[in-house]
């Protein structure tokens, strides 16, 4: 009660001095200024402070989390307006993003430390770590300045929280340390691919005094027609430089006494590179590769393993899957340089790591003396267009030899020889497709090889025995009368077990036992072949496959549209219909049958190098699996194998006939209408105990091999001779057989 009459009295006596005498009406003009008076700033009362609501460690971390997320925009948004009215953030997104992408960084990371905060000022240590694919890690520490204004806490931004050492405007600048690119060899240590120079020449047309004499020597030299060298510059200004051709450096030294007296007579000064040298410019060029420019789809993926971006890399075969041993280990310097290019200082250095080689599994003058057998057998023969040979050591699965014509050579990928563009417009026209290696891409109908498979089916559905007998009659008609099949042989092969069948490939005994497998279960046949490896990739190591194909109904009525039948898995007994296999699924196929069951993961790689502080690494051998058979199947096989190379009615006997190598195998005949059909042969050796010519005993089988020709008629007729000579040359069998066409 007390309070309240107190403020009713004071209410009163201020009443007159705001309404003097009445009510007072309020005047609408402006009141005049108050008169000017000397005031100390010291006398007026501070301002009142800005009320600070936040919590400036956020605003700080909420900065370093955009940058690990590469949200540039997102981290100018938490500057300061005073720190953002000195750089727009155009310009702040350009500089982050023009040092992180020199500096090639992969990955920012941000590790607060500690926050001081003095009213609306504070500052935040933190570690920031760049993760870098060509100069390692950078850790730099940072303090960083954040201070309160317009309600909210920012960054005070410098160059220097980018990198400390940018503090003062410099920019940064790597250069690469890029090892040299290492070899390929052959198991024994002999070059495959290796770097090197090549010397290019060229003329200067108005400087020529005597061409029919320039023209004579370059003619050998450079293997053109003289026409075709002076083709060359034919349309070239008196003064232009025309290259004309690329040498090695042996053959510069070996002719340097004939072209001396041309130079500066019409023949320009040599100019030596560096390239990519193959062995005799292309031995097993589907095995080694090539290398060219980084694929413009692919640039992106290089970048990031720390590539700069214009070098030659690996694109096929073993110059590809061994890209990453290959191109050795990158560094480099990063640097700060100012605004004028002047040096300030190193950021960090990283040295390069040496390279490591890689060894392949082959023995290169083998591997030569198959190919020229392979070319000179389709060469040669009437009907040869194409074909390949592949042999596996059947112990591990080590590729002894690959070939595959037509072949190429990988000199023409070198886009700075003078004939490249030609050339390679060429082979990329050929439609005999030489960049194809059929050994392992290629992918065919087998033909009666697939009996192998077949008869793996029958003895694994249980309805069947090696014993089991069937009467061929030359015809067979299960399907109905209107689907009548015939046997190769008039007449048929009479009373026959399925180890015979197998033996004389005898067409109705596996017709008959494909429509029994069907009607028991139509996914007998599929997941037999399955099981030897068909239909799918081997995984060989060191070059790139096509995994062929083993129909099944799942998988008709989903490419073709239509059910299943019985007929489908009658065509598939014999290795025709949908069925596609490549020649190196069929040879590991009888390297598994030679070893006893074991289907190895075929490989390339012998060994990797020593290099970049890693010793000299072997490759191990990897089972892919077995065969679904016993042992006791497995050696009714070999058997059977033996039999069709040796026996009285084997359907390859006359084509062994003489070789001292005892050996075993399988014809395969596959129809390719209109054309001819293929002809396969697949065997291994030796098949018996054997004594090669040094004396060395061999108690069983080395190596598998296949070969096949597309288009070339029947697997006893051309492939099986091709099959003997590859023997001969693995064993130093001589004099050669010739080739009967």
């Amino acid at each position: 009660m007390k309070q309240r009459v107190l403020l009713f009295l004071l209410l009163i006596a201020l009443l007159p001095a705001a309404c003097g005498d009445g009510l007072a009406v309020r005047d609408a003009r402006p009141a005049a200024p108050p008169a000017a008076t000397a005031v100390n700033p010291e006398d007026l009362p501070p301002p009142a402070p800005e009320s600070i609501t936040a919590d400036p460690d956020g605003f700080a971390r909420a900065f370093y989390r955009a940058w690990e997320n590469g949200d540039y925009v997102g981290m100018y948004s938490l500057l300061t307006p005073q720190s953002q009215a000195l750089v727009g953030q155009a310009p702040f997104v350009q500089r982050y993003t023009e040092a992180l992408e020199t500096a090639r960084v992969q990955r920012v990371r941000a590790q607060p430390l500690a926050l001081a905060q003095d009213g609306a000022t504070a500052e935040l240590s933190v570690r920031v770590t760049w993760e870098t694919v060509v100069v390692g890690t950078i850790v730099r520490d940072h303090t960083v300045p954040l201070a309160y204004s317009h309600g909210r806490w920012g960054v005070v931004w410098s160059e220097g929280l980018i990198l400390p050492e940018l503090a003062d405007g410099g920019r940064l600048a790597l250069e690469y340390r890029i090892p040299a690119r290492a070899n390929i060899y052959d198991r024994d240590g002999l070059a495959l691919a290796f770097q090197g120079s090549v010397v290019s020449l060229g003329v200067i047309p108005g400087e020529i005094e005597d061409e029919a004499a320039l023209l004579e020597v370059l003619s050998p030299i450079l293997g053109k027609e003289p026409a075709a060298i002076q083709a060359l510059y034919a349309n070239a200004r008196a003064d232009w430089y025309v290259p004309i051709g690329d040498i090695t450096e042996a053959a510069m030294q070996s002719n340097a006494p004939a072209l001396q007296p041309f130079i500066g007579a019409g023949l320009a000064p040599p100019r030596a590179r560096p390239a990519r040298l193959y062995a005799q410019e292309g031995i097993a060029p589907h095995i080694v590769g090539y290398t060219g420019f980084i694929p413009a789809e692919a640039l992106e993926r290089y970048l990031a393993a720390g590539y700069r971006g214009d070098e030659m890399v690996g694109l096929a075969g073993l110059e590809a899957w061994g890209e990453d041993y290959l191109r050795g280990g990158r560094g480099g310097i990063l640097s700060v340089v100012g605004s004028s290019g002047e040096y300030r200082g190193v950021v960090q250095e990283v040295a390069s790591q040496q390279a490591r080689s890689v060894y392949s599994t082959i023995q290169r003058d083998f591997q030569a003396a198959v190919e020229q057998a392979l070319a000179e057998a389709i060469t040669t023969h009437p009907l040869g267009q194409a074909g390949s040979i592949v042999a596996l050591d059947v112990h591990s699965g080590a590729v002894r030899a690959m070939a595959s014509y037509p072949a190429y050579s990988p000199v023409i990928f070198d886009a700075v020889r003078t004939d490249s563009q030609a050339a390679l417009v060429q082979v990329f026209n050929d439609p005999g497709r030489p960049l194809v290696n059929r050994g392992a891409q290629g992918a065919y109908p087998p033909g009666s090889i697939f009996k192998i498979i077949s008869m793996g089916a029958a003895l694994n559905s249980g309805l069947y025995t090696p014993d089991t007998v069937y009467t061929s009659t030359g015809a067979w008609s299960r399907l109905g009368q209107e689907f009548i099949k015939y046997d190769w042989l008039a007449g048929g092969h009479g009373a026959v077990s399925l180890r015979q069948a197998l033996v004389v490939s005898c067409n109705s005994c596996f017709y008959d036992v494909g429509y029994t497998l069907d009607n028991y279960d139509n996914g007998l046949l599929p997941a037999a072949a399955r099981a030897f490896g068909l239909g799918q990739a081997t995984g060989i190591v060191g070059v790139a496959e096509n995994p062929g194909l083993i129909p099944d109904p799942d998988w008709k009525l989903a490419n073709v549209g239509d059910g299943w039948a019985t007929g489908d898995a009658v065509n598939m007994v014999i290795g025709q219909g949908y069925v596609q296999v490549t020649p190196l699924q069929i040879v590991n196929v009888l390297a598994a049958i030679a070893n006893g069951g074991v289907l190895y993961r075929p490989t390339l790689v012998d060994r990797i190098g020593a290099g970049g502080n890693a010793p000299e690494e072997a490759w191990p051998a990897e089972e892919n699996g077995r065969l679904p058979l016993s042992a006791e199947e497995v050696e009714v096989y070999r058997q059977s194998l033996r039999a069709v190379a040796n026996s009285p009615l084997g359907t390859a006997t006359d084509r062994f006939r003489g070789l001292p190598v005892p050996v075993a195998g399988k014809t395969g005949t596959a129809e390719a209408p209109p054309n001819p059909p293929h002809a396969w042969f697949a065997g291994y050796a030796p098949a018996a105990p054997y004594v090669r010519a040094d004396g060395t005993a061999v108690d069983g089988p080395e190596i598998a091999i296949v070969v096949m020709i597309e288009h070339a008629g029947e697997g006893s007729a051309v492939a099986a001779p091709i099959f003997r000579r590859i023997v001969e040359l693995y064993y130093g069998v001589t004099p050669l057989t010739p080739f009967p066409w």
